[in-house]
């Protein structure tokens, strides 16, 4: 060995020997860090906006936890990810776990659906927001009757949002989507730009208003809301959409995006309750902390954010139909709120 070798071998020697005796005097946080997998809707929609909220809150309170997030694809293939461990967090409704217990619609050719729905925990809800139906004011389109012809995103293929929009639009007017319309087969993302650009028609996005995306075409754009018929609303099959868990009929504001929206009435819509869920197996404490860190950072960033202002601990068990995480459990009796008994683990 060279001399020059043997003073790197001391050196390194002398460098590993330093580290191991500094190791116990550091906090504990640095010596290790876990990362998880967050899966959501894509940009624009509310999910996607509190989803990645509490990503960017834990990363930030939490260096020992580091989220990242996927932002494509739907969360009814996002369920059967966590529930098989494949994901660590994602978007949930009341209505697809619905489906995803019982095997039903989307789910209805995939067996392991329901056992895999058995390993969802939910750590809180909050409102989706309200299904937007938007053209432009220029367009020609005044009611959902003008669709005919027309290039409409109802949803990404596969999703939830899909089967919704396509279920009201044929109840309520009768077309066959596909047919009597276009439909467009595109993601949230790819969709928003396409309505941007003017490559699509009808817009349909659930999400609380002001949306970032909708706002964005307001800037330089009129456009209009489209609405349920008031007399479509006591048709069965118009109806039964608003009976299913998590949903319910509401109105549209005439000036939810101030003066470029033409509406000079409220139109009738449907809204939605989500919620965010994890994996049985994910660590009671680990659960807690993101928690604590979301709820309690949430409040500095609604002065900013007008569209979570609706997202509280106040609405985090509304709609709930899946048990919470015990971590979650922990949490939210720690603040002082009563858990229902068929919520808990």
């Amino acid at each position: 060995m060279t001399k020059t070798n043997a003073i790197i071998t001391r050196r390194g020697a002398l460098a590993a020997m330093t580290a191991a005796s500094l190791a116990p005097l550091l906090p504990s946080r640095l010596a290790a860090k876990s990362f998880y997998r967050m899966s959501t809707l894509g940009p624009g929609t509310t999910p996607n906006l509190v989803m990645t909220t509490f990503a960017t809150l834990v990363n930030k309170v939490l260096p020992e936890h580091e989220i990242q997030v996927n932002a494509t694809g739907a969360a009814t293939k996002h369920m059967l990810e966590v529930g098989a461990g494949k994901t660590d967090f994602c978007m949930s409704s009341p209505t697809v776990m619905f489906l995803m217990s019982n095997g039903k619609a989307m789910y209805k050719k995939i067996k392991q659906a329901p056992d895999l729905s058995k390993n969802i925990r939910m750590l809180f809800n909050f409102p989706m927001g309200m299904y937007h139906i938007v053209v432009y004011a220029d367009s020609g389109i005044e009611s959902l009757m003008d669709v005919k012809g027309k290039r409409v995103f109802l949803g990404p293929p596969g999703g939830a949002a899909l089967r919704t929009m396509t279920l009201l639009f044929e109840s309520v007017t009768g077309y066959k989507a596909g047919e009597d319309f276009e439909v467009a087969k595109l993601g949230w993302d790819s969709a928003a730009q396409a309505f941007q650009d003017k490559n699509i028609d009808v817009y349909c996005n659930p999400t609380n208003p002001p949306s970032p995306v909708i706002s964005q075409v307001a800037v330089s754009n009129e456009i209009r809301m489209l609405g349920i018929p008031e007399d479509a609303l006591a048709k069965p099959e118009v109806a039964k959409l608003a009976k299913r868990p998590g949903f319910r009929f509401t109105q549209m504001p005439p000036d939810a995006y101030g003066e470029a929206q033409v509406n000079t009435t409220p139109e009738n819509t449907l809204a939605i309750t989500v919620g965010m869920s994890t994996n049985k197996d994910l660590p009671d404490d680990a659960i807690y902390e993101m928690l604590k860190a979301f709820w309690v950072g949430l409040e500095d960033i609604k002065a900013e954010a007008p569209w979570m202002q609706p997202i509280s601990t106040g609405t985090a068990l509304a709609d709930m139909n899946a048990v919470l995480h015990p971590g979650a459990v922990r949490y939210y009796e720690e603040i002082g709120m009563t858990i229902p008994d068929e919520l808990k683990p």
